[in-house]
């Protein structure tokens, strides 16, 4: 059931509080992004913020963060109060949502800003800029005392290598006062080793002169090819420096491409030590002061969500306390809803307290249980009158004969599906349609008066004959009707079989020795007759044709009456068709007669000789209607085409004659015929054969002029009747190669 509409307060009120949400909105937004700025501006800053600027802001983001809080809430109680049953707006939501908010943000306000101060106070106190100051004090006097020593190792390289460079004359003349020229150098310079030397990357270390050389292995951990590559690429000494010596490799002048290596263990562990101390001082106040920053602000958010959870709590809080005031009354109003609704098994839950709610839980159960009582009996009477409409619907719909209810405007009140498809109404039914739309012969017969006819309907194009009866009742007409269309033709056709089976054996017995005697009186009287009295010669020839013709007739008769069993096997229906066409060829030249096919050619399993007693009846009717045409009109042709969709063979014979007759619907019943000396037979045959052979027969115009008969077999289910064995061929179907085919 829909909840109450919740009531509507004054006007201001709904118009400035979305306003306000938005506002509240943009505003913390825009502290939260100046905030962000503000901060991110201070990053290259030393040191924390200014702890009253960083309380400043965190009491600045906590009051529209707040104000969110209570306008969610808001929010919320008043969705609750519009799912309740008992209305009001959710006033006492909001008020308690606004009482309980209020109570806890300002201690929680007071006290987080306090926390900030506190912290902020403490950690500048151990991050100062005296401090700051000091340390960098400090690592400026270390560096310039590195910068000194590796100044006059430096200065001693480039003088060694500049006196050696203008004695190597004397290197290559005399090697021993070379030899003492640098062991002098190495000892007045105040350095322990030197090695005169050259470096090539293929070759590697090649040694000219040295004093107190280090090993080997010492001297290529020590002077490094990245160290000989700059040293040469700058033309300057370059100095390294480990925990036991100070080392300087410099390139002798004249582009001799000779290099000089001295080193020194003095002071080397002092200068190392001096070294990497400042710098890892330096790196770790550095990383202090950065995590102090970081630390101050993750402890200012650490606040702030605390702050922000706690006026949470109290929110939920108040939205429980005020579903668990309201509950007892919003189910006094949801039951007494239900029940105006129809719902008279609502109660409310038994109180569990004895005050005035729980009493008046208990008077309402009381009387929602008396009017359950009281319903019941009207639904019970109710329940009886639908099970006997349903009864009645039930079987309306499941019999075959129409039924329809006709209101006194003519109007269609009710109709079953039988009633639709004997009228032939489409997917909109026949309820809510006039009666003279959907069956104008029904409505006619309603004028009429009469209780019981017999009308016929068009139905897609077909006539069918309803058997029709009318009940009047108070509120219309009820019209009930059977197709009986089907019944009365196969009245008709067995009434005709049984007529065909009495003419034939009536007339069959006396036209033997009528034959007989007229052959006999030629015989015998034939010569006696001179030739010059013609007469009696054509009066016997006369009387032979004419029961030749009742013969035929006869049979006709029989053949219709009883048809012979047929014997299936599978024959190639294309010969059968080449067949009975070839037969009215030789008797016709005028026509022109025409085989379409399709390669390979389709197989029909049937009755030969059925299936071309059928093919030779429609091409005969075919021919009769191009010789009906009127005089003058000439190119009669008949064009038969044999082929093979899915699991159905077609056969189809258009011609171009005087087309169908208005009785078309009936051309197939028997002793229905449009010619003076036709039986009327020949359609009604063929469409007993085609319907054996599990075929179906169709009649249409040709666009061109004339009739198009379209037969249809059901291949699959002949192919089941297939009795064995192919029948000999017919004598003379040699001769059907005259015939005209066309392949396809």
């Amino acid at each position: 059931m829909k909840p109450a509409e919740p009531a509507e307060g004054p006007r201001s009120r709904f118009a400035v509080t979305p306003v306000m949400e938005v506002a509240v909105v943009l505003g913390a937004v825009v502290i939260a992004v100046g905030t962000y700025v503000y901060i991110d501006s201070r990053h290259d800053a030393q040191g924390l913020i200014a702890p009253p600027v960083m309380a400043g802001l965190l009491a600045l983001n906590l009051v529209p963060g707040v104000l969110l809080l209570m306008l969610l809430g808001r929010r919320v109680a008043m969705r609750r109060a519009a799912q309740s049953a008992v209305g009001g707006g959710g006033r006492l939501h909001v008020r308690l949502v606004a009482l309980f908010s209020l109570t806890a943000s300002i201690p929680i306000l007071l006290t987080v800003v306090t926390a900030s101060v506190l912290f902020q106070s403490s950690a500048e106190f151990w991050i100062s800029d005296r401090a700051r100051q000091a340390f960098g004090d400090a690592m400026d006097i270390a560096r310039q005392s590195q910068q000194q020593i590796i100044k006059r190792w430096v200065d001693t390289g480039r003088a060694m290598s500049q006196d050696l460079g203008r004695n190597l004359p004397a290197l290559r003349e005399n090697r021993r006062d070379f030899h003492d020229y640098l062991v002098q150098q190495t000892v007045v310079r105040d350095t322990v080793e030197s090695v005169l030397f050259s470096y090539d990357r293929k070759q590697g270390f090649k040694f000219y002169d040295f004093f107190n050389q280090p090993s080997d292995t010492t001297f290529r951990e020590l002077v490094t090819p990245e160290m000989i590559q700059q040293a040469s690429k700058l033309s300057r000494p370059e100095v390294g420096i480990n925990e036991q010596r100070v080392w300087v490799v410099t390139p002798l002048p004249e582009g001799s491409g000779l290099m000089l290596y001295i080193g020194t263990p003095v002071n080397a562990e002092f200068l190392s030590k001096q070294h990497f101390a400042a710098e890892d001082v330096f790196d770790d106040y550095r990383a202090l002061q950065g995590r102090a920053r970081s630390l101050q602000l993750k402890f200012n958010l650490v606040l702030f969500a605390i702050a922000l959870l706690i006026v949470g709590i109290a929110v939920w809080i108040a939205l429980a306390v005020a579903d668990r005031l309201v509950r007892p009354v919003g189910e006094l109003v949801d039951a007494a809803r239900r029940i105006a609704g129809g719902d008279l098994t609502a109660r409310v839950p038994d109180p569990k307290t004895r005050d005035e709610v729980g009493t008046l839980a208990n008077a309402f159960n009381q009387m929602t249980g008396q009017l359950e009582r009281q319903n019941t009996e009207l639904v019970t009477a109710n329940a009886q009158l639908n099970n006997r409409r349903a009864l009645i619907e039930a079987v309306m719909a499941g019999v075959s004969a129409g039924v329809v209810a006709i209101g006194r405007d003519r109007q269609v009140r009710i109709a079953n599906n039988s009633a639709d498809l004997l009228l032939g109404a489409d997917q909109g039914g026949l309820v809510g349609r006039k009666l003279g739309e959907v069956a104008p012969e029904l409505d006619e017969l309603l004028d009429q008066g009469r209780r019981e006819a017999t009308v016929q309907v068009a139905l897609h194009g077909d006539m069918r004959t309803l058997a029709v009866r009318i009940a009047q009742t108070g509120d219309g007409p009820i019209l009930t009707f059977d197709d009986i269309t089907q019944q009365l033709l196969d009245q008709r056709r067995a009434a005709w079989s049984d007529v065909a089976r009495r003419i034939a054996h009536e007339i069959k017995n006396p036209l033997t020795p009528i034959q007989l005697a007229a052959e006999r009186l030629q015989r015998r009287y034939g010569k006696v007759v001179g030739p010059e009295d013609p007469t009696f010669g054509r009066l016997t020839e006369t009387i032979v044709r004419q029961v030749g013709d009742l013969r035929r007739m006869v049979d006709e008769f029989s053949s219709f009456a009883r048809m012979p069993k047929p014997v299936f096997r599978e024959e190639a229906i294309a010969d059968i068709c080449a067949q009975a066409m070839f037969l009215h060829e030789v008797a016709h030249p005028e026509v022109r007669f025409q085989l379409d096919q399709e390669e390979p050619a389709p197989t029909l399993v049937c009755d030969r000789r059925q299936m071309s007693q059928a093919l030779t009846n429609i091409v005969k009717n075919a021919v009769e209607a191009i010789e009906s045409r009127p005089e003058g009109l000439t190119g009669g042709e008949v064009v038969m085409t044999v082929g093979q969709q899915g699991g159905m063979v077609t056969i189809t014979v258009t011609d171009n004659g005087i087309g169908l007759p208005p009785e078309r619907d009936r051309i197939i019943e028997p002793y229905m015929t449009t010619r003076a000396r036709g039986t009327g037979l020949g359609l009604a045959i063929v469409n007993k054969i085609i319907a054996e052979h599990a075929g179906t027969i169709g009649f249409s115009d040709n666009p061109a002029g004339g009739t198009i008969v379209s037969m249809m077999f059901d291949a699959g289910a002949l192919a089941a009747l297939d009795q064995g064995g192919a029948e000999p061929e017919l004598a003379g179907e040699g001769q059907l190669t005259a015939l005209t085919r066309t392949r396809t």
